[in-house]
């Protein structure tokens, strides 16, 4: 059956949510909407809202949202096709002609859900038996009660090479075979591919049964793999299957979680536990596929992941798949448990509490991925940390959403400059004998300082020499030459601004360099931060100090203007470097320390004369 989305979207079209909805649930007018209490879940006040303008609906309590199709499927139980034809019928239109070459597949592929079926009873009767004792003896041990064991269909795989095909005779041998059942290997008969394991199916969302895991039981067969999945077959894709998810959707909703697992016993042991909304992938690391089906869930599902190295390592892949595929609002959050201890051993020993504990203390992406870079490796020399800053930008570029990436870039960068420029928590130095002209030196000799300074250049070192009226004015260069902005991002990103509403300003333009799909003109900037609320500088915010680059009309005003970025971040850096050299030539007071301690002053007032030859002022001074 050829359904083009184009046929799919007439169908919506010609179908009243509102009524469709209303024939199963008590729905009210608001306005342009209409409102009901969720079918979903368990609810006194109306959360749930159907928009026939836009033909979906959705509930703000649990999070359930969906079309016509989605509701027929979700709420009425009724497969994919069967809701299709249902609603075309009551638009009055034509179900398109099937396909014989889909027609064809789709019939096989239910010959094979037989087949599958088939085989689930067979391995359920085999652990009700007594060749299924020891199979019986491991869940026991493992403290899952009845109602999980028969809810989840654990099963047995006799220790045979013969047994499934024997009980399912029905079916022809190539069917087992094409099912996973059965392996062929050149110049050997075919044998059951599952023998001696405790089995479990694993389910596509609609609960049918398309593949199995087993799980070894004998010890001693050491060559043996000691969890072993169907393979990919026309039923079962591992890449695009999430294990369980057809009984953690609706969980979920109850919720408002998905909690991925490393595996399927992990799933089992927290379902035990009453944590429901558990899902795992099979064997793999977490796939794009995957991702995408369990945001259709809810928007930031939760990855747990084991301690230890091989966690952090499926955290680190993981991250790594998501990323490309960040859009706003949809993330994951990660969670790691303690040490050497899966799901089912926290529980156990530390009760349910303390899984709800690691499960709440889940963590943004970014945070974990800066924790993965930064302990890589040593970030001890400058090449060191340059390494990690070069991987936590190609990380960056990766994202695919640009206002996503440019945040992820600022935060990342954010924390790379704490680890790379430490703030000294020392005020920055200002030194009290500047006025006398004089210094101390080694012993207590008083030593001629430094000549003074011209009075007009000391007026505009005294003006610019706040950082503020320094910063207003390099974003008013910014502004005026928004080329500019890509070029100085980097070091942009490492200041410290306590004006709220610099800040912000500073926020934006990096914002939108990194957001814009093609270059930005000066003209374009001001209604794009107009609509942000935002304004640019005033001359009274950089003290009226008259830059070079303001308009970038001058001559040479771009590379005046990175001068100013440089001694804007550079300044900070030698004052803090002048506040250590001062606190370590009075704790030790030698020839050393006082040299480099007025090697930093000459520095800094050095930064200062520059800033206040810059800084020339409307009076032409």
């Amino acid at each position: 059956m050829s359904l083009t989305p184009q046929w799919l979207d007439e169908l919506r079209a010609r179908t009243s949510l509102s009524a469709l909805i209303g024939r199963s649930v008590r729905v009210q007018k608001a306005g342009r909407e209409f409102k009901a209490c969720c079918p979903f879940h368990n609810e006194k006040t109306p959360s749930f809202t159907i928009n026939d303008e836009k033909g979906f609906y959705h509930c703000f309590g649990c999070g359930a949202h969906g079309d016509a199709i989605r509701w027929m499927t979700d709420h009425q139980g009724l497969p994919f096709l069967d809701a299709v034809k249902e609603l075309a019928a009551s638009a009055g239109m034509e179900v398109p002609a099937p396909d014989p070459r889909a027609a064809k597949r789709a019939e096989e592929q239910k010959s094979l859900h037989d087949v599958m079926a088939a085989a689930q009873a067979f391995f359920v009767k085999s652990l009700a038996a007594d060749q299924g004792a020891q199979a019986r003896a491991y869940l026991a041990s493992r403290g899952f009660p009845a109602n999980i064991v028969k809810e989840f269909g654990f099963g047995y795989a006799p220790d045979s090479r013969t047994a499934l095909k024997e009980a399912l005779s029905q079916f022809p041998e190539g069917m087992l075979i094409e099912a996973g059942l059965r392996i062929v290997v050149e110049g050997r008969d075919p044998y059951d591919r599952f023998r001696g394991r405790l089995m479990l199916p694993i389910c596509d969302p609609r609960g049918r049964v398309i593949a199995f895991g087993g799980r070894i039981l004998d010890k001693t067969k050491t060559d043996a793999p000691k969890y072993l999945n169907s393979p990919d077959t026309p039923l079962f894709d591992k890449g695009r299957t999430v294990y369980n998810l057809h009984r953690a959707s609706p969980a979920s909703r109850q919720s408002g979680r998905v909690v991925v697992v490393e595996g399927y016993m992990d799933v089992v042991a927290l379902a035990a536990a009453g944590i429901g909304e558990a899902v795992a992938p099979l064997g793999t690391a977490l796939t794009e596929d995957q991702i995408e089906r369990l945001w259709r869930l809810t928007e930031c599902p939760v990855l747990c992941f084991d301690g230890d190295a091989a966690g952090q390592r499926a955290a680190a892949r993981a991250i790594v798949r998501a990323l490309p595929l960040l859009r706003p609002g949809h993330s994951l959050k990660i969670a790691v448990l303690p040490d050497k201890l899966d799901p089912d051993d926290l529980i156990k020993q530390r009760g349910v509490a303390a899984m709800e504990d690691v499960l709440a203390a889940a963590r943004p992406m970014v945070e974990v991925l800066w924790d993965i870079e930064r302990a890589a490796g040593p970030v001890t020399t400058p090449e060191d940390k340059a390494g990690l800053k070069a991987r936590l930008m190609a990380h960056v570029e990766s994202i695919g959403d640009n206002d996503i990436k440019g945040l992820y870039r600022r935060d990342l960068l954010d924390r790379f400059g704490e680890l790379a420029y430490p703030q000294r928590e020392r005020p920055p130095f200002q030194p009290s004998f500047q006025s006398s002209g004089r210094r101390p030196g080694p012993g207590g000799k008083w030593q001629p300082g430094p000549p003074p300074l011209p009075a007009a250049v000391t007026a505009r070192m005294q003006a610019v020499g706040e950082r503020r009226p320094l910063l207003a004015a390099v974003l008013t260069g910014l502004i005026a030459q928004p080329g500019e902005i890509a070029r100085h991002a980097e070091s942009l990103a490492r200041i410290e601004v306590p004006d709220p509403a610099l800040a912000a300003l500073l926020d934006a333009l990096i914002d939108l360099v990194h957001s814009a799909a093609q270059p930005l003109e000066s003209t374009h900037v001001l209604p794009i931060l107009a609509k942000r609320g935002l304004r640019a500088p005033s001359a009274d915010d950089y003290a009226g100090m008259r830059f070079g680059f303001l308009d970038g009309k001058a001559p040479g005003a771009a590379d005046e203007l990175a001068e100013a970025v440089d001694l804007l971040v550079g300044l900070p850096a030698v004052e803090a470097a002048l506040a250590e050299a001062t606190r370590r030539h009075e704790a030790e007071f030698s020839d050393e320390t006082f040299a480099e301690q007025q090697r930093l002053l000459q520095r800094r007032l050095a930064l200062l004369a520059r800033l206040g030859q810059m800084g020339r002022t409307r009076a032409g001074m």
